[in-house]
């Protein structure tokens, strides 16, 4: 029996703190009409010192499970896609996995830059189809403040944080991931990167004291290579998935630059309203740009079930892809009840984590006290 991956929940989380561009002629050598022109960007959400890409990342998921019938124990795998990860390792999916109480989950972090959420949304869809699992949480997360040096007007102007969670379900009924293509070019790996703190070069007072530990972007080769792929992608998953481009009701592209999407829009010979864009409110949210618009478009009534949408991805690796989709699930309705549901579930979450804790140290007793005997 065929098994379709269908996307069921979706949630988004934001910092309520907001950064505009009259805030960063303060900070950098840019003005307000300046970078608006360049880059269609208002504002942008920064974390606060209790936020991070774990703690946003979770509110995305609790959100995405919210007006669904699945549970967080339901949940077989979760993957994080982020650049700005909570530690080098433990996998920030498992501090999420652990947040929300997904206690049968599989957890892992995926690193594709801004292409991230694609890659792992296609990961999870073919766990799924393949029937390994049957339900799997995808997250986008991002505290991408973290990791910009804000006397470079080049990246301090682009950069905000925020989270965007997908739930992925199993079902027999056609539709929902229709197909995906992910690429990548490694040649031009060092045009947007974080050069220090991996193995090629470890941390040191040297490579702090240089901000070797910032975003270090070529924004106009970036720039030349985001135009080129979008429409390319965007026609070579629309043509896998076996339907035309006037077939797709709203394209959803990574919200790195007003100019990419609209190059992309000319490219596809679409107008710009066809697309899902919100780059005006938040900035590159990187991993989370892709599922945030997404949210905000079904909020705004653009995106109905029956739709067929293309979301497409970019960044460094330099990596790029797109997946094409069918919105086959029913209208979600959120209610009080599903928001106190979330609320529980953390509380229910926080007492498993410490009963866990607990127990492993009663364990660490007892077989001290064995060994000695």
């Amino acid at each position: 029996m065929t098994r379709y991956a269908h996307i069921s929940g979706w949630g988004m989380a934001v910092p309520e703190r907001v950064l505009t561009n009259h805030d960063l002629e303060q900070i950098v050598d840019a003005t307000d009409e300046w970078i608006v022109s360049r880059t269609g960007i208002r504002e942008r959400r920064i974390a606060d010192k209790t936020e991070t890409t774990a703690s946003l990342g979770t509110k995305a998921a609790l959100r995405a499970l919210q007006g669904t019938d699945v549970k967080a124990a339901d949940i077989d795998l979760i993957i994080v896609a982020t650049c700005s990860p909570e530690y080098v390792f433990p996998a920030t999916a498992s501090i999420i996995q652990d947040n929300i109480g997904a206690s049968q989950a599989g957890a892992f972090d995926l690193s594709a830059a801004c292409t991230g959420f694609i890659f792992a949304l296609n990961m999870a869809a073919q766990s799924v189809r393949s029937g390994n699992i049957d339900k799997a949480l995808v997250i986008g997360s991002e505290t991408m403040s973290r990791v910009v040096n804000y006397e470079d007007r080049n990246t301090a102007i682009l950069f905000g944080d925020g989270a965007g969670a997908f739930l992925v379900e199993g079902r027999v009924e056609p539709g929902g991931v229709l197909s995906c293509v992910m690429r990548s070019d490694g040649s031009g790996g060092d045009l947007l990167s974080i050069p220090a703190g991996g193995s090629y070069m470890p941390t040191t007072p040297e490579t702090v004291a240089n901000n070797m530990h910032f975003i270090q972007m070529n924004g106009r080769e970036v720039f030349r290579f985001a135009t080129r792929v979008v429409a390319a992608a965007t026609r070579d998953a629309v043509d896998d998935a076996g339907i035309a481009l006037e077939d797709v009701s709203l394209i959803v592209p990574h919200q790195a630059n007003i100019r990419i999407i609209e190059a992309a829009a000319r490219g596809l010979k679409m107008p710009l309203e066809r697309f899902a864009i919100n780059v005006d409110k938040y900035g590159n949210t990187s991993t989370a740009s892709i599922p945030m618009a997404f949210c905000e478009a079904w909020d705004q009534g653009r995106i109905r079930t029956g739709d067929n949408l293309v979301l497409v991805g970019f960044g460094g690796g330099l990596s790029w892809g797109a997946m094409a989709l069918q919105m086959t699930m029913p209208e979600r309705v959120i209610t009080k009840v599903d928001r106190r549901r979330s609320r529980r579930i953390r509380t229910l979450a926080r007492v498993r984590s410490m009963s866990r804790r607990v127990g492993r140290r009663v364990e660490s007793l007892i077989f001290r006290t064995n060994a000695k005997a």
